[in-house]
């Protein structure tokens, strides 16, 4: 996976943010909307991309555009680079692969430790009941 790469491929736009902020959010554009098109991508391999579209698949969009977005902070520039930052997080953790589990066996002692904790209550719940004449 080339990231040099990856940040060619990678589009902006600014638009008005939401929400509070007085004059500010009326007249600039302070919201970064990030667009990845992962079918166009040179820089991921067939593999990788099945991956993504598999991990992602409720973020795709129906060309197979991801779109992330960052209004947290009042400057275009920041917001470019807290998305840019959180695309390559959720890129790096979407192509891990999850290591296979390996199958344990229960230890001897807790088999016993549990049966014997079974027992116990039993006991106590039978105490409970009235004596049968």
């Amino acid at each position: 996976m080339n990231l040099d790469l990856i940040k060619t491929e990678l589009t902006y736009k600014a638009v008005r943010s939401s929400g509070a902020g007085g004059q500010n959010v009326n007249k600039v554009a302070t919201k970064v909307i990030l667009m990845f098109d992962l079918n166009a991508s040179q820089a991921l391999s067939t593999e990788q991309k099945e991956r993504l579209q598999v991990r992602w698949a409720n973020r795709l969009s129906a060309e197979g555009i991801l779109q992330l977005s960052c209004d947290e902070s009042r400057s275009q520039l920041k917001n470019k680079n807290l998305v840019t930052g959180r695309f390559f997080n959720f890129l790096s953790s979407a192509l891990a692969v999850a290591k296979p589990r390996k199958a344990t066996k229960m230890p001897r002692v807790a088999i016993e430790k549990r049966i014997k904790n079974k027992r116990w209550a039993s006991e106590i719940k039978a105490a409970r009941q009235k004596p049968k004449l």
